[in-house]
């Protein structure tokens, strides 16, 4: 039997002026039965429907009595086949069972379209040029990128021009003010103008006033931001993400595009977070940037100036360092060296890094926590007290943050076996000995001693991380008697 679609290539051969047995060997079928489909309707045209069944219907004692009363009863359309099923299944036994269930689909199916409650329309919406711009955060651990190793765990921020679908994407490691602040004004400086209207979703308190208005009002820093670049803000209804579609659909269309990305590279691992980034905005730029060029260049007119200047993209803090050596930063603890205690510093908190300054002056820079973490200490920065006082290091409420790797944990526990409370001595030392010299240097020589086996303590790791250099003994040598030269010379000559 011949089919739609052999018709429809036969006719098409037809056209690309194929002789009549090219146009049939294309389209599998013989000579002559192409001269009679070359022309007239499709072989589906003139089928009728048919009115009978070709199998028993095994929903009829069923369907009008048991299943239509429970379809009406769900005004919500909720209900599924396989729900249906299993309760006609509880109440009539092993006649009907998973054979069934695609037959009982399609009857609902066929039956809600007739019967059943109304759906949700959504509106196609039309964007005028320069108008509106989207942002939003979407994870992209699932990638499963690493760096030099090591699975990073990140978001991408992504901002998208709603009319001609030009985006712009950076790595991001929370949902933070300061996150959104520096990709949106990467995006627009990158742009080169500024949309009327900036679309989000409920966005936390990063952007969000919730603790007043439930998620509804902008935080007064944000909405510093948006008055910078004269834009106004437009949000969604909290749980209604399709309503920040053109977000969403750029969220999934570029992930899509960078997966596909990594598997052409051959590899997802990268030397460095940089690397990476401009991995990401290469991809990007030629997969979903190049294909909409010209409507780009149709929207940039309709943009809005950029202002004279950016604004900062961190958060200024004011704390004053305890005497633990440590700040509190947007709910987290931090230390610092040991010599600001009792000072006040400024920290400016950027999107992944905390800076600290003291009198203007930068004192330390280290990564900023993210999820669950609260606290970072860095053991450099304790250890010289510590090492006076190492009867503290037993019930220190960071004592877990004093092991900076594997190693030195399993250090300890060898030495808590073999020298029982001495052990909190010993390993103070260690640490001491890894802020002194290399910390790589004194992890080797605990890897050394600790596949020995034996029993060890601060002085032998120090004999392998820090040696003492050999002695050499001072020789006291008398000047020399250069008359002793002169004799000899008379001698010669005599």
């Amino acid at each position: 039997m011949v089919s739609d679609a052999q018709v429809r290539l036969l006719r098409q051969k037809r056209m690309e002026r194929k002789t009549q047995e090219a146009a049939a060997a294309a389209a599998g079928m013989s000579v002559r039965t192409a001269r009679t489909w070359a022309r007239g309707p499709l072989p589906s045209a003139g089928k009728t429907p048919r009115s009978w069944r070709t199998r028993p219907d095994p929903f009829a004692g069923v369907w009008e009595q048991e299943i239509v009363p429970l379809l009406t009863a769900d005004d919500a359309g909720v209900l599924e086949a396989t729900t249906v099923l299993d309760v006609v299944a509880e109440r009539h036994g092993t006649r009907y069972g998973p054979s069934q269930l695609r037959t009982l689909q399609r009857r609902v199916r066929d039956w809600r379209a007739l019967h059943g409650p109304g759906q949700e329309v959504y509106f196609e919406q039309v964007h005028p040029p320069g108008r509106e711009g989207a942002v939003d955060f979407t994870h992209a651990t699932e990638l499963g990128v690493t760096i030099a190793g090591t699975l990073l765990r990140h978001l991408l921020f992504q901002f998208v021009l709603s009319a001609s679908g030009w985006r712009w994407v950076a790595i991001a490691f929370g949902e933070t003010f300061e996150a959104l602040v520096a990709g949106l004004q990467g995006a627009l400086w990158a742009l080169g103008g500024v949309p009327a209207v900036l679309r989000s979703d409920n966005l936390s308190a990063a952007t969000h006033e919730l603790k007043r208005s439930g998620g509804r009002a902008l935080t007064t820093r944000f909405a510093a931001v948006l008055d910078h670049y004269g834009m106004a803000s437009t949000r969604i209804r909290p749980g209604e993400a399709h309503e920040n579609g053109v977000a969403e659909q750029a969220n999934h269309r570029a992930k899509v595009a960078l997966a596909q990305a990594l598997v052409l590279r051959g590899s997802a691992d990268f030397p460095t977070l940089e690397a990476y980034a401009a991995f990401l905005h290469a991809v990007i730029d030629r997969r979903c940037n190049e294909p909409v060029a010209a409507a780009l260049a149709t929207e940039r007119p309709q943009l809005r100036p950029l202002p004279a200047a950016a604004i900062p993209s961190y958060t200024c803090w004011q704390p004053h360092v305890r005497r633990w050596s440590t700040i509190r930063v947007g709910g987290r603890t931090y230390s610092v060296p040991s010599r600001l205690i009792g000072h006040p510093v400024e920290v400016r908190q950027h999107p992944d890094m905390v800076e600290v300054y003291y009198q203007g002056h930068l004192v330390e820079r280290m990564p900023r926590l993210h999820g669950p973490t609260e606290h970072r200490i860095d053991y450099r920065h304790v250890i010289w007290s510590l090492v006076r006082k190492p009867g503290a290091f037993a019930r220190y409420r960071y004592r877990e943050e004093l092991f900076p790797a594997l190693t030195f944990r399993r250090a300890y526990d060898a030495l808590r076996a073999t020298h029982g409370d001495r052990a909190d001595v010993e390993y103070v030392r260690i640490l001491h000995l890894a802020a002194s010299t290399l910390e790589t240097t004194v992890a080797q020589a605990l890897e050394t001693v600790l596949a020995t086996a034996t029993p060890f303590d601060y002085a032998a790791v120090k004999a392998l991380a820090a040696p003492e250099p050999p002695h050499v003994p001072a020789l006291d040598l008398p000047a020399p008697d250069l008359h002793l030269y002169d004799r000899l010379l008379t001698e010669v000559r005599a």
